[in-house]
């Protein structure tokens, strides 16, 4: 596995893994590692779970993939699933987040055009923002590291400071189209927007004629103890983009929206080849009998508290390593002292998965299925982590 065929774009930790059970993941050597990195949110339900593999294995022995030039029924069933359990009337369905992002964007551009501004084009996006890797979505995150070197950025983005909701009024003008960001933003140090921030620019985009779009591709489906994390604020967008939780480990994304936020979406003006094909609709509908079940979202609160609390008495004892918590149900962010880096090595010296973040973050994703006791062998690990962290430092290490 020299990986010599591949492109060098990802900075690869030196472990491969055989299978997964659970919050677990097992290299072929028999090493078992607590998997709290979750594949960045994605395995929602952990690894291998019997319904999702139920799920999969007998839809892959019926049928793989018949295009969108015909009728899907297991679309339209999750489509009108995530419809009754969200804000949104209609949903277009892709294969990954940052498609997600483009649906959203062209639909609120075309939105515009159709309704007589097609003057209205730009998007107000805010800093530290992770929206894709596709040209439209890294000039939407707007951050330096992605954009070098790709020639001119997309036209049609504007961005303020995180959370600077005066600055982002003063940027509206003729030419705005949409107010788009995540409530929780994962890449960017999980940073949740405040409520009443929220609430401001849902005023501003009614005031202005604006769509708003919420990125919920890392903090949806479950993630922060709610269906999607804006309900929390009790904030709606016109437009959302979803993806990760929502396939469990499949790649499947959705675009959803309301009635009026998609009128201009019609027959020919967006499409997909793979997107909502047969296999990622079972692996969906098969999610949300899971994470939809009375009660499994209380259970993911639970959890969470479980887990902050005993990560608040890590942080209390090592100072020097954890400076402090933060984040909401299972999406949960070490911010640290010394460097991020540095200490999800010594978490991976102790076969924890953790994904380092922005803001010298580490981002802590296990599955929502995660149960007491991985929590506290989870606990036990972050803790002996920092304790070596702490020893080497203080011995000039």
């Amino acid at each position: 596995m020299s990986g010599s065929a591949l492109f060098e774009t990802f900075a690869r930790a030196p472990l491969a893994f055989e299978r997964g059970e659970g919050s677990w993941l097992i290299t072929e050597g028999g090493e078992r590692y607590l998997d709290f990195a979750g594949g960045i949110a994605v395995n929602s339900l952990g690894h291998s779970h019997p319904h999702l593999v139920e799920a999969l294995t007998e839809q892959a022995a019926k049928l793989w993939h018949v295009s969108n030039l015909y009728q899907i029924p297991g679309q339209s069933r999750l489509g009108e699933r995530l419809a009754e359990n969200s804000f949104a009337d209609r949903v277009f369905f892709t294969n990954s987040g940052a498609e997600a992002l483009e649906c959203a964007i062209k639909t609120a551009r075309r939105y515009q055009y159709v309704n007589g501004h097609p003057e209205r084009y730009r998007v107000i996006t805010f800093e530290g923002a992770f929206h894709g890797r596709t040209l439209a979505t890294i000039a939407a995150g707007g951050q330096a590291k992605y954009l070098e070197g790709f020639g001119p950025k997309v036209e049609g983005f504007d961005q303020v400071a995180f959370d600077d909701i005066d600055a982002a009024e003063k940027l509206i003008g003729p030419e705005t189209a949409a107010i788009l960001l995540e409530p929780v933003q994962g890449e960017g140090g999980i940073r949740p927007f405040p409520t009443q921030s929220l609430k401001r620019l849902r005023q501003l985009c009614d005031k202005h004629g604006l769509l708003l779009i919420f990125d919920e591709v890392q903090c949806g489906i479950g993630r922060t103890g709610k269906l999607f994390a804006h309900e929390w604020a009790g904030v709606n967008p016109d437009l959302m983009a979803i993806a990760k939780g929502i396939g469990g480990g499949f790649p499947m994304g959705a675009c959803l929206a309301t009635e009026e936020a998609a009128s201009a979406m019609t027959a020919g003006v967006h499409g997909t080849t793979f997107g909502g094909n047969p296999l990622a609709m079972a692996v969906g509908n098969a999610v949300l009998d899971v994470v939809l079940e009375e009660g499994f979202l209380d259970e993911v609160s639970r959890k969470a508290l479980l887990i902050k609390q005993g990560l608040a008495a890590i942080a209390d004892e090592f100072p020097d390593v954890i400076e402090g918590i933060r984040g909401s149900g299972l999406m949960l962010g070490l911010k640290c002292t010394m460097p991020n880096t540095k200490v999800n090595m010594a978490l991976r010296d102790h076969k924890l998965l953790a994904v380092p973040a922005g803001d010298n973050v580490i981002r802590l994703l296990p599955p929502l299925t995660t149960s007491d006791a991985d929590i506290q062998e989870a606990l036990a690990r972050i803790r002996a982590g920092a304790a070596s962290l702490s020893k080497a430092a203080a011995s000039g290490g």
